[in-house]
């Protein structure tokens, strides 16, 4: 099966790259994750940018990922991102002006999002706003609390999240990380919504909100999503078959020890062999869908 992958990093200048503190390992080059795709069957990757300073070791910038992504074209498509601080730290900064110079270089979307901010922070609605001007795809990491982590924050059920989805009907959201992923489920909880829920799906806030908000898509990577549709394969089936259109096969690889895209593939290929998915839809979430959105068909 062609796959594309929606959550990719890499580093342009991987010679220079501080390791990880407490692994010791950092973040792949192109080369080394194009090693890797080739392991996991996957032809193209969208880069993602890390802009935002929370938990992070070091910045990954819009230009590698433009660099890296022309210089792998047949591999790479690419991401801008703009912390929703940046210009000069006021709702009212002038983001689009740095969104439209990426854009016109070639970036086809927004993220990953990680500033450790309020979904519905005016500058976070800053950030939206000029992204649905743009016609920009915003690619985000939620956090469930402020401080010791990244991502934007929001409560149990995603309140705020709602609060921008009906704020900014034309903006397209790709939902991923761990308190996204655990909303699939109605027995969430604070307790669980940081970590890997186990047990039957009891239907949950994530579907509700697609079904509501047409701009909202979803984002399977890392262990939060493919654990999300392992936990249930029953009632994946049926959320896989139902938002086909709006899900993105992801890897987020973000180490060489990273093997979790094996998992996800197995599970979505038993999918389909026990008809519990069609082959349309597989495609669409592996490869069609990204295929639209990055313009390639």
């Amino acid at each position: 099966m062609k796959r594309i992958d929606i959550h990719a990093h890499a580093v342009a200048f991987p010679e220079l790259t501080p390791r990880h503190r407490y692994t010791g390992e950092r973040f792949l080059s192109a080369e080394e994750l194009t090693s890797m795709y080739d392991r996991f069957g996957i032809e193209r990757g969208v880069l993602l940018p890390i802009v935002s300073p929370e938990a992070q070791c070091f910045l990954m910038t819009p230009e590698g990922a433009c660099t890296l992504s022309r210089q792998n074209p047949d591999r790479f498509s690419w991401f801008c991102n703009v912390d929703p601080r940046a210009v000069d730290h006021r709702p009212s900064s002038d983001l689009g002006y740095l969104l439209e110079h990426y854009k016109n270089l070639g970036a086809k979307g927004v993220g990953e999002v990680t500033a450790n901010l309020y979904a519905d922070d005016p500058k976070m609605e800053n950030l939206f706003e000029a992204c649905t001007a743009l016609g920009l795809p915003v690619l985000i990491h939620i956090a469930p609390h402020e401080g010791g982590l990244y991502g934007i924050i929001d409560e149990l059920n995603l309140p705020r999240i709602e609060k921008i989805l009906k704020k900014y009907p034309d903006l397209t959201l790709i939902g991923h990380s761990q308190p996204f992923w655990s909303e699939i489920s109605a027995d969430n909880t604070d307790e669980i919504r940081n970590g890997y829920p186990k047990g039957k799906v009891t239907e949950g806030r994530i579907a509700a909100l697609m079904r509501e908000y047409p701009g909202l898509c979803c984002d399977l990577s890392a262990g939060s999503g493919c654990n999300a549709l392992t936990r249930d394969p029953d009632y994946a089936a049926g959320f896989l078959t139902e938002f086909a259109d709006r899900i993105y096969y992801g890897c987020d690889i973000c180490a060489s020890f990273n093997d979790h895209p094996a998992r996800l593939n197995a599970f979505l290929d038993s999918l389909v062999q026990s008809c519990g998915i069609s082959r349309e839809t597989y495609e669409k979430i592996c490869f069609r869908n990204a295929e639209q959105l990055l313009g390639l068909n």
